[in-house]
This record gives C-alpha cells, structure tokens and sequence, in this order.
C-alpha cells in the first residue's frame, strides 16, 4: 500500500507542478495585463483534487491518521483555485489581482501541506 500511496503523491506533486509552473510562466504577461490560465492550470488543479482525495482514502484505509480539518482547508482552497481557472479558461486575458490570487492560493496550499503539522 505504501508504494501506491507514493505514486499518489508523485502525481499529486505533478499536478502542483503544472498549476503553479503554469501560474509562474504567465508572471510577465501578468505585468503587462495579458496572462490567460493556460490548460496545463487547470490539468493540474484536477489532477490535484484527484490525487488528493485518494490519497486520503489510501492513507485512511491504511489506518494512517489524516488530520481532517488540514484536508479540508486545502480542499476548500482547492476548489476555489479550481473554480476560477475553470470559470475564467477560455478569456483571452485575466484580471491581475484575479490571476494573482490563484497563484498566491496555489501557494498557500502548498504551504499548508508542508508546514501544518
């Protein structure tokens, strides 16, 4: 079981990867007023949420403990990250402080999941 539940945290860092290397190549266009949510964001914000809740599952029915109130503020933040990038992915430019803020999200999350013990 353990090595299923490492395959599911390699691809849930892969989807990490794609929301947030999305997010960072659009920076400059930020600046400019021009950065769009590129697919690869909202690839990786599912295949966030996919991972995610199997990892809880994994790890649930491997009688890990699972600090339930962490998993649910990242889920929620989660779905708001997923929400906008799904909502706004086919406008040719987005909002600074919109664009912005699922990249400070995005990071949030990331944040929680390290340092929230």
């Amino acid at each position: 079981m353990d090595v299923l539940i490492n395959v599911f945290v390699g691809l849930h860092i892969i989807g990490i990867a794609s929301l947030l290397g999305g997010f960072l190549t659009q920076m400059k266009a930020m600046g400019a007023g021009t950065a769009r949510f590129v697919p690869a964001m909202l690839h990786g914000a599912l295949t966030m949420l996919v991972t995610g809740v199997a990892l809880v599952g994994l790890n649930q029915a491997d009688d890990h403990t699972v600090n339930n109130v962490k998993i649910g503020v990242k889920l929620a933040i989660l779905f708001v990250v997923l929400a906008l990038v799904y909502v706004k992915r086919d406008e040719e430019r987005v909002e600074k402080g919109l664009f912005a803020a699922v990249g400070a999200l995005t990071m949030t999350n990331v944040f929680i999941a390290v340092l929230w013990t």
